[in-house]
């Protein structure tokens, strides 16, 4: 049976309501003790008498603007960092390429396999690039046309396992503690340096060229000091694998050193100076180059035998074997210029015949060759402009 509130008893819940939206405690119980209240799921709020009431909506903009959190990284104000991400970039892709280039020349070089990764690019100080080598060989280097020293060092044993090779061994050899390089193995060794200085060269060839020379090589990093010990220095770092072993080595370049070429040290330089527009000149500038600096062998073939391996087994002092001399008129004795000819020749370029002349004498005592015909090219060596 419904049961019908009275005045009152509709005062007294919303007086209830009331209080409960308004943060205020639950009041003493109704003196009519008929009166029941209503259930509610609704937790129960605090007193907030004395402090400000925030909307949730507020609460929840407010936590989603406090930090998470916090993370810090240590700064030395006394060594600030000099290079910016950038130019750190620029150089990090530059020993990238060379340790792509470094790989391969240095496995042929050894006819072994050889891998070499960039491991790091950071800026340190001096003293801490020294005090962190321990068992290499150091490699002070001057570079121009900057005015100024940088350090290349390998780790000892990696370099004795070069050597091993280089010398006939299997490349497990290592150096004993202690040991001291030899003067074969210090003149082993800078060849193996100059495989990776000139690669060196050719990864920063894009940016600026640099020349490398070799002052000294020690394996005592004490004594050597390129820049007093609080500049700033960027290490290279590199890990080099020979076979199943691996080491370290690194380049150690001085602030001061790089300071005049900071500009050109931006990846937008870097990838554009990659891609070179050929001049107009070019083509004939190469071909002269070509022409004053390829050598071909040049060989003057007398003449041709086809003999018997017994012929070839009995043969003894003072035997003569009779040559089929190549060409034309090989029984003419003058040449096309009145001179006594001693017979025909072949000129080879490398394995093929490209000239056939006459065999006579310059001077007294001097033979040579007049060039008396010019051979076809073989199909094989012309280009498709030539056959058609």
């Amino acid at each position: 049976m419904n049961k019908v509130l009275s005045q009152s008893e509709i005062e007294s819940l919303l007086s209830e309501i009331t209080h409960q939206h308004a943060g205020i405690s639950d009041p003493e119980p109704a003196a009519n003790p008929d009166i029941q209240r209503p259930k509610t799921n609704r937790p129960q709020l605090k007193s907030t008498v004395g402090k400000i009431v925030t909307s949730i909506d507020k609460r929840r903009m407010k936590d989603a603007r406090r930090p998470m959190a916090f993370t810090y990284e240590s700064y030395d104000f006394r060594r600030p960092d000099k290079l910016s991400k950038d130019q750190l970039r620029t150089i990090q892709m530059i020993h990238e390429a060379f340790a792509r280039i470094f790989s391969s020349s240095i496995s042929g070089y050894l006819r072994a396999q050889v891998q070499v990764d960039l491991i790091s690019v950071e800026q340190i100080a001096y003293e801490e690039y020294i005090k962190s080598l321990t068992s290499s060989l150091v490699n002070v280097l001057n570079v121009s046309p900057l005015n100024g020293q940088m350090i290349y060092d390998v780790d000892i044993s990696v370099l004795f396992m070069m050597i091993d090779r280089l010398l006939g061994g299997s490349g497990d050899g290592g150096m004993k503690v202690g040991k001291s390089l030899t003067d074969i193995e210090k003149r082993l060794a800078h060849n193996i340096i100059s495989v990776a200085l000139s690669d060196l060269t050719s990864a920063w060839e894009n940016v600026v060229r640099l020349q490398y020379d070799i002052v000294s090589l020690d394996t005592t990093a004490q004594f050597v000091q390129i820049v007093p010990n609080n500049d700033t220095v960027v290490l290279i770092l590199m890990e080099i694998k020979v076979g199943e072993h691996q080491g370290a080595m690194s380049f150690c370049v001085p602030y001061l050193l790089l300071k005049p070429i900071l500009t050109k040290l931006n990846a937008q330089h870097w990838f554009t100076s990659k891609v070179k527009k050929p001049s107009a000149d070019m083509g004939p500038r190469l071909a002269a180059r070509l022409r004053d600096t390829a050598k071909v062998n040049c060989v003057a073939r007398l003449g041709v035998s086809k003999v018997t391996v017994n012929t070839i087994y009995n043969l003894k002092v003072g035997q003569m074997l009779p040559l089929m001399v190549a060409g034309k008129g090989q029984n003419d004795n003058q040449s096309a210029t009145g001179q006594s000819s001693l017979g025909s020749a072949e000129i080879l370029i490398g394995k093929t015949v490209k000239f056939k002349g006459k065999i006579g004498l310059r001077g007294k005592r001097r033979l040579a060759v007049m060039i008396d015909e010019v051979m076809p090219a073989p199909i094989e060596l012309m280009s498709h402009k030539e056959v058609n």
